[in-house]
């Protein structure tokens, strides 16, 4: 298993049991919880979830649910998927695990959604937080997952002109392109600090039944990745420097280890 290590090596097994562990106590704490709803006189929900003050209890599940997700994308990024652009840097890293991190939030909207749809239309009991929370989880989904897209390669590039030009022409629009986002970069952390921090001090919230402090966490978390984003770009520009060019061409856009699984599922079919 150290063997397909990416990074962690030896310990790839205490994260892993981190892991394990983290996630067991928070779906205990969580079953806790479900609990109160039925048999205390003062039980727990969602509204307190974003108020976790004066409740240990609370506080200690967002804690261990905090943890769970740090081993789980620790963990996860710790092997290369197999179209995946391998880490070839510390910064790669933090944007491998940062895209993990997004992957597992995809999953939690889905969970959201669809704890919603059957409380709506099975129990007749819609709730007040599901849409606000996917759409909470789905800005960070977002922003991480540009930043993954990033540290992969695959944003979007016109190649016909740039594969035309000479390797001094190429690495001159790879510089132009790099500070064209160090450019955008400054002048959104320049003029929109001050807003976030304002928002972020105050912890603006979504002025909801539920009212979760989407905007006072959203707005500074988009700076901080842009930020990220940006770092991840001059990174790129180091680290592929001194490749080879490559020549680009449709071919390049499929996916030979998705066609493998589909040749191999028709064959059982048949």
């Amino acid at each position: 298993m150290q063997n397909s290590s990416l990074f962690l090596g030896r310990m790839r097994a205490p994260v892993k049991t981190g892991m394990i562990v983290f996630c067991s106590i928070t779906f205990a704490l969580y079953l806790v919880l479900i609990s109160q709803q039925m048999f205390a006189a003062e039980p727990y929900g969602m509204f307190e979830m974003i108020r976790p003050a004066g409740k240990p209890l609370v506080q200690v599940m967002l804690a261990c649910f905090a943890a769970a997700l740090t081993f789980a994308s620790l963990f996860l990024s710790d092997t290369k998927g197999a179209i995946e652009t391998p880490p070839e840097g510390f910064f790669d890293l933090v944007s491998v695990v940062l895209g993990r991190l997004a992957m597992i939030m995809t999953a939690f909207i889905v969970l959201v959604m669809f704890y919603e749809v059957v409380s709506r239309y099975v129990f007749s009991r819609p709730t007040l937080w599901a849409n606000e929370l996917s759409l909470w989880i789905a800005c960070f989904v977002f922003l991480l997952a540009g930043l993954y897209a990033m540290q992969q390669r695959c944003h979007i590039r016109i190649y016909i002109i740039y594969d035309m030009m000479p390797w001094w022409m190429q690495k001159t629009s790879d510089c132009i392109s790099v500070l064209l986002i160090v450019a955008f970069t400054f002048a959104l952390v320049w003029g929109g600090y001050t807003d976030a921090e304002n928002r972020f001090m105050r912890m603006e919230t979504f002025g909801t039944a539920w009212d979760p402090p989407i905007p006072g966490i959203v707005k500074p978390a988009l700076l901080i990745i842009i930020v990220l984003v940006c770092i991840q770009a001059v990174s790129n520009l180091f680290a592929d420097w001194n490749k080879e060019p490559k020549l680009h061409t449709p071919a390049d856009e499929i996916d030979e280890v998705e066609i493998e699984k589909i040749r191999r599922t028709l064959e059982e079919k048949n």
